[in-house]
């Protein structure tokens, strides 16, 4: 059995080596040639997989390692009896991680506390439902909005309109062409304009959810609302002129935690070993490393404002990421688009929050339950 592969999916070779030989190839460059003999295509979300790539070869099983299915034609697949899977909310906690991070950092920057906003999740999936949670555990006024969710019953969802008022505007949605719930370009020149300067916009879903050209826009105009985009339409390549009037861009790395990437190859083998009717024979405490950083401890006197973002930014700072990605747009236009993808490639080892035991002595009964519910491992003495 022969396995092709994007060579950026952590632990390939753990997982799938004794089922097949695995043959590797940059995800953006994997080609109809390279799939023709194989049996099982692994991919993450920059791979287009669909009839131009797949006619013709003998590929039965199709995995990708990510939340959404957007970069795949199920149609096709589905016309072509091929069986697909994907990793839901295997990533969920890095991009939680990521905006709280996120708005850490602004917090100090724009100079206002977490509790004083009031923060808009646009789509309620894994990432929006978990966000959700932890920022109102954060103590934030948190409006969801998600219309195919609600038109499935669930409740606790608000109108659009009302979620757009909100001081934080967070994207989770998938990217969905066409359609009573398309997401491409929504947010378009009308929803743009009507943002305010002192509301925040994050884009950790995907770049084509919002118009760029119109976002430049209304960037250059009066009073302009402060962005943060980790997404990006033309991935590999960023708009630099979009780039300079963001306040923070980060190179598609929302996701990017260790733990959530391995989670991800993870689930796409155990639904091949389901597809086969294989024994799953590995697990990822096989194969994950020890964290670099295992522990946090603050004493009793420490201010519980200053312990919180402390931790949060020890484990994760936007800046860092926000750094290296303008460097590379600073490169001659033809070199930036490699730069973007190496920057994915050679990402640095970033451990979720759960990772680290937080050690907190006096038992603040409120700190406590806030570093919880962000995702870290709490010891209270």
């Amino acid at each position: 059995m022969k396995i092709v592969a994007d060579e950026n999916i952590p632990l390939v070779p753990q997982f799938f080596a004794s089922i097949g030989e695995i043959q590797t190839y940059p995800g953006r460059g994997i080609t109809p040639e390279h799939v023709r003999d194989a049996d099982i295509l692994l991919v993450r979300s920059i791979t287009q997989v669909n009839r131009q790539l797949l006619e013709g070869s003998r590929v039965r099983f199709v995995g990708t390692t990510t939340i959404g299915l957007d970069h795949v034609d199920t149609e096709y697949l589905n016309e072509c009896g091929i069986a697909y899977s994907n990793a839901p909310g295997c990533n969920a906690s890095a991009v939680v991680e990521y905006v709280v991070g996120t708005l850490s950092v602004l917090a100090d920057e724009l100079g206002f506390e977490l509790e004083s906003k009031s923060v808009g999740i646009i789509g309620r999936g894994a990432i929006g439902s978990k966000l959700e949670k932890a920022l109102t555990s954060l103590g934030m006024k948190v409006l969801s909005n998600d219309p195919p969710k609600e038109n499935e019953g669930e409740e606790g969802l608000y109108p659009l309109e009302e979620v757009l008022q909100c001081d934080v505007i967070s994207l989770h949605v998938p990217l969905v062409e066409e359609g009573e719930y398309q997401t491409h370009h929504l947010m378009n020149h009308q929803v743009l304009s009507g943002l305010r300067g002192d509301q925040i916009l994050i884009n950790s879903s995907r770049g084509d959810v919002i118009d760029e050209a119109a976002l430049k826009q209304r960037l250059q105009e009066e009073n302009p609302p402060t962005v943060v985009l980790d997404v990006f339409n033309g991935e590999p390549v960023v708009d630099t002129e979009l780039a300079d009037l963001c306040h923070f861009v980060t190179p598609h790395i929302a996701g990017y935690t260790l733990d959530g990437k391995v989670a991800g190859t993870e689930m796409v083998y155990k639904s091949f070993c389901r597809y086969l009717g294989l024994p799953e024979r590995h697990k990822l405490g096989q194969f994950l490393p020890e964290p670099p950083l295992k522990k946090l401890a603050f004493s009793s006197g420490a201010d519980p404002f200053w312990a919180l973002h402390t931790a949060i930014r020890t484990c994760y700072d936007v800046r860092h990421d926000d750094s290296n990605l303008r460097r590379t747009l600073r490169l001659p236009e033809a070199e930036r688009g490699k730069a973007f993808d190496e920057l994915r490639k050679g990402y640095r080892v970033r451990r979720g929050f759960e990772q680290v035991k937080v050690v907190l002595k006096g038992g603040k009964v409120e700190l406590l339950n806030k570093l919880s519910a962000v995702g870290f491992n709490i010891q209270s003495k």
